[in-house]
């Protein structure tokens, strides 16, 4: 984890305790971020309701310092699965 972005997992892990999370920039402004979060929290939720959470934890930021962010959201069994390799 990047610690400029540490915010960002702090903020995630105060919503979702057991969340694993990887942020990214993906621009170099420091203000588009790719940020992948694995939690059972996920579990029986479809996509949108994923989303939904870490748009929600994350609004305010989205207001000030985040411009844009690129989702990804797994439960740990399918980020184990989709990681096999």
């Amino acid at each position: 984890m990047n610690n400029e972005f540490e915010f960002v997992e702090s903020i995630i892990k105060s919503g979702i305790p057991d969340a694993m999370v990887l942020v990214e920039d993906m621009t170099g402004t420091k203000d588009h971020l790719a940020i992948t979060v694995v939690s059972d929290a996920f579990e029986g939720k479809m996509l949108f309701q994923q989303h939904q959470m870490l748009m929600n934890l994350l609004k305010d930021e989205l207001k000030t310092r985040i411009h844009a962010v690129k989702l990804e959201t797994f439960t740990k069994a399918k980020y184990d699965q989709a990681n096999k390799g």
